[in-house]
């Protein structure tokens, strides 16, 4: 009998690389999707034009976080063996707008499934996907496993405790629960709202005439960028040990936004300082200076370290946007920038 996977966020960047990474495994995988007036499953078109893949393994279900019921109902019918709790409101700047929507979402979401899987009376390995945004004002570098907590929004508020959920419902429940802290990891499939996305977007969409300016906020804000892709493996490497744990999971190395930048422009010939403007807009209430992973544990542990340089993600990033805006020019679909 194959396995069963549950994830939640399944049509984010993440969700997606990780469903096809357990498809290709011989899972069969579940996700919940929210209901909405419309559709977002695009990232999961690259597993229903795979002949690699087998489609009849993947099932999408409509639930939701914020419902505790959806989430049980879901359990008793699909009595995974993996559970991946991917799913967020991740964007740290709106969680400014609508910090109770995140914590709802964020943080109780994490419980309620956490509850629901120990009253089900299953035993499933869980995965929660906590994030590096938690260490917000940094007590040390770089960030490992045993550094302090200090959020700075309220995204990372709601991280912290779900974190703290994930590891109290294993302590005292005996639930195989464990956290992946990941530092920031980009893609091709990245949101569009997100800094890196919308710097690689602007490239592809300056360079073919079609925009005339980029606006951004903290240039100077530095982080630890890996690359999606891989981070994936991780989670699914954690849910194989014997016994449960937390894990940073980072490339080591520490670039700014302005960098990203330079690469990104640089890769088409642009002078990005000719095309970026300030806008005080994009500026976090409370920022976050400084974020570079320690990530000695998961390679000692698991055997796991990141292939992707920053320069080749910068790349991997620009090229695919440019790839994207050409197919739809020659699709004649309408681009906006």
């Amino acid at each position: 009998m194959a396995k069963k996977a549950l994830i939640t966020g399944i049509t984010g960047q993440d969700g997606s690389y990780l469903a096809e990474l357990l498809l290709g495994k011989g899972y069969e995988v579940h996700g919940i999707v929210r209901r909405a007036s419309t559709f977002n499953r695009s990232r999961l078109d690259d597993i229903y034009s795979d002949p690699q893949l087998e489609k009849t393994r993947l099932f999408l279900h409509y639930g939701d976080l914020g419902e505790s019921g959806s989430l049980s109902r879901l359990l008793a019918r699909i009595q995974p063996d993996e559970i991946y709790n991917l799913g967020a409101q991740s964007h740290v700047r709106i969680s400014f707008d609508t910090p109770e929507y995140t914590m709802d979402v964020t943080a109780t979401g994490t419980l309620r499934l956490l509850e629901a899987i120990r009253e089900s009376g299953l035993r499933p390995r869980f995965y929660q996907a906590s994030s590096s945004e938690m260490y917000g004002k940094v007590q040390q570098v770089p960030q490992s496993e045993e550094t302090p907590f200090h959020p700075r929004s309220p995204y990372a508020v709601a991280k912290v405790c779900a974190y703290w959920a994930t590891v109290n419902y294993r302590e005292a429940y005996g639930l195989h629960a464990s956290n992946g802290i990941l530092f920031n990891h980009e893609s091709p499939r990245r949101g569009e709202g997100f800094v890196t996305r919308k710097i690689t977007r602007a490239v592809a969409h300056i360079q073919a005439g079609l925009q005339d300016k980029l606006y951004l906020g903290n240039l100077d804000a530095k982080r630890d960028w890996g690359y999606a892709k891989e981070y994936v493996d991780v989670m699914w490497l954690m849910l194989q040990q014997e016994a449960p744990d937390d894990y940073v999971v980072a490339t080591g190395e520490t670039h700014s936004v302005r960098e990203f930048l330079e690469a990104s422009f640089g890769l088409a010939g642009l002078d990005w300082q000719k095309y970026v403007e300030y806008d005080p807009r994009y500026v976090r209430p409370s920022e976050v200076d400084l974020l570079i992973g320690d990530g000695r544990k998961v390679q000692r542990k698991l055997g796991w370290k990141p292939k992707t340089t920053f320069k080749d993600l910068v790349r991997l990033m620009v090229e695919a946007d440019i790839a994207l805006l050409k197919a739809h020019r020659e699709g004649r679909v309408k681009v906006t920038s």
